[in-house]
Formats: structure tokens, sequence, C-alpha cells
């Protein structure tokens, strides 16, 4: 009994010299950048998407929950294209807008509504208050960052694995945060709070995939907490930069017209 003992506790120390002596995985090396050199790369690669093809399934809490399947054509920098589909992919409604026109396709009702794009005939359509710009960025998954190219963050820190960005606006009194994934340089959280440092609008993104470089989330949270308006976009399938990603889409000959 005390052989086998001992045999045994020099197996156990023989397994544990071995295993201490296998060196351990090597953690993923990343730079971290300066706060000038993060800004840039993001902007540019929110602007290196030139044309976007989604296929997945959209949220929309307006105040309402409604739900459906749908394909967005984007064609930067003035054209979106918007399809709902019920069963079997049979397109319900289409919507093509840009920053000066849009024309929305009722299937059902083969009627067409035509008119000028303003901000409540994009509320009328997307059912959420946005811009026609912000709207663009929000299928896609990113954030402008045009304004902020010029001038650094009032505050920045990694957290984690995030870099963390805060701006202060003086002149509109408000606040902006954005949280950023190191390696891969994907906002992963934005967030603007109003003057009384109070959550007016929240951006949540994650299951990132590199297309063309650029990071581009699968799941994308939009909730804009004045208006109480949150769209949750769950992408299948994404394309992007590709030749054939282009706008087929005309009204048919006998469908109703009436103009906005």
């Amino acid at each position: 009994m005390k052989i086998s003992l001992l045999k045994y506790l020099i197996i156990i120390n023989f397994i544990y010299l071995i295993t201490a002596c296998v060196p351990s995985q090597p953690t993923e090396d990343f730079e971290l950048l300066p706060s000038e050199r993060l800004t840039n790369k993001l902007e540019a690669n929110r602007r290196k998407i030139k044309t976007f093809e989604g296929n997945g399934t959209i949220t929309v809490n307006s105040p309402v929950e409604n739900s459906a399947t749908f394909r967005v054509v984007l064609l930067k920098p003035d054209s979106i294209y918007f399809t709902i589909m019920g069963p079997f992919g049979i397109e319900l409604a289409q919507a093509l807008v840009t920053k000066n026109k849009f024309t929305f396709y009722d299937a059902l009702q083969n009627t067409a509504y035509v008119g000028d794009v303003n901000s409540n005939a994009l509320r009328s359509i997307f059912r959420i208050n946005l811009s026609f710009d912000d709207l663009v960025d929000a299928f896609i998954g990113s954030v402008n960052l045009t304004n902020n190219l010029y001038h650094a963050p009032d505050e920045y820190f990694v957290e984690g694995d995030k870099y963390v960005l805060t701006y202060y606006d003086t002149a509109r009194e408000n606040k902006t945060v954005y949280k950023v994934d190191v390696r891969q340089l994907g906002i992963t959280e934005y967030q603007l709070f109003d003057l009384n440092d109070e959550l007016a609008l929240q951006g949540n993104y994650k299951d990132f995939e590199l297309l063309e470089n650029v990071a581009v989330p699968y799941k994308i949270i939009i909730d804009n907490k004045i208006d109480e308006q949150k769209i949750n976009i769950d992408y299948k399938k994404i394309r992007v930069n590709k030749d054939n990603i282009r706008i087929d889409f005309k009204v048919p000959d006998d469908a109703t017209i009436i103009k906005w």
C-alpha cells in the first residue's frame, strides 16, 4: 500500500513538472493607440464602406413592438433601399429613400407614396427619429466621428479590452461616450447624454466580423430614450463593397401613386 501511494505521488509530481514547463498560450498582442490615431482609424474605417447589403430581422419599438424580416441596400452617400418580407420571402413593402426624395410602395395595396424627404417622412417609414445620415450609420452599425477628428477627447483611457473616449460639447451642453474594442477597432457602445447628464441616446454593437478589414457588427441596438424609440437589428448575412450590390426597384405601372 505504501509503495502504491509513493508511486502515485511520484506520478502526480511528474505530471505537475511537465505542465509547469509547458509555456502558456501567448496573449494576443495589440498596439494601444493614442486618441488621435484611434479616431482617425475609426472614421477611416467608417468611410471604407461604400456599398452595403444586409439581410436579417428588424424589431422596432415605437412604442408598440413590431418585428419583420428585411433586406437593406445602402449606396453611399445618398441612397437607402429597404424592403420588408413576409412568409416565403414575399415582399410586402419597399422603400427607396435618397437625401431629397422617397418612394414607399405598399405591395398589398399596390400603392406607392412619393414625396420630399423630411424628418416626418423618415419617421413614418422607419419608425424612429433619425436623420438620413444617422440612418445610414445605424444600418451599418457605425458612428460618425467627423466632428471629433480635430480635437482630443476630454477623457481617454483603456478599461479592460475597451478604449473609452469622452467628449464634452459646451455649445450643445451634452456629452458623448464611445467604447471601442482594442483589437478589432469596432465601436461596441455609443452614449449621448443631455445637459442634465441623463442618457438620451444609446447604441450597442456586437458580433463583429472583419469585412474589407472593417469590424462590422451583426447585432445592433439603437435606443432613443427621449422619443422612447428602439430599433434592434439582427443580421444573418452582410456583404460590403461588392460590384453587384445595386438597387433594382421600380414601382409597377398599374400602382396607385399618392403624393405625400
